[in-house]
């Protein structure tokens, strides 16, 4: 999405224009297709909308279950994750991005297992499990040149690996 203008060097998290992704929610606003719900989902979860991100992202998973492919389905449920993520529910994301990068790397789907293992990076480095974090987005950026990623989608994934040995190490020695 081109939204994002970077990412949270302590978090990790999306920066976003707030404004342009509110105007942005309001021009699809009433539309119904599954890739402008999941958009609608992922600019409620960067306008902190939570409450109305999970309501939206399980209602996109049923949508995606009905009437998508199976592709669809993991993109709703990784999106799903997020918002279990963002809303401190790390357990369950972890479950669902795990299975859900499984699912994709078994069926050779490099981009979509490379999305559910960056989340899984980022729910884990919230979670303070900075070595699952570091192998989780080691594989991510792995299948992300498998599949022919962009110099800044493979930054975004080094930037991530660079936190998490920064965290992992901080804690190394204050440990």
């Amino acid at each position: 999405m081109g939204y994002i203008k970077g990412y949270d060097s302590e978090t990790l998290r999306e920066q976003v224009d707030q404004a342009e992704c509110a105007a942005r929610l309001a021009e699809i606003e009433e539309q119904r297709s599954l890739p402008a719900m999941l958009e609608r989902v992922w600019l409620l979860k960067v306008l902190d909308r939570l409450d109305e991100a999970l309501s939206l992202s399980d209602e996109s998973v049923r949508v995606a279950r009905m009437a998508g492919t199976r592709k669809d389905v993991l993109r709703s449920r990784v999106l799903h994750a997020t918002i279990l993520q963002y809303r401190g529910a790390h357990a369950a994301a972890e479950q669902e991005l795990t299975t859900c990068a499984a699912e994709a790397e078994g069926q050779r789907w490099a981009g979509i297992a490379a999305f559910a293992h960056q989340n899984h990076g980022r729910n884990a480095y919230e979670a303070g499990d900075f070595d699952q974090a570091r192998e989780s987005f080691k594989q991510a950026l792995f299948l992300r040149r498998e599949a022919g990623a962009s110099d800044e989608e493979l930054g975004s994934v080094l930037l991530s690996i660079e936190a998490a040995e920064r965290r992992r190490s901080g804690e190394l020695i204050a440990g």
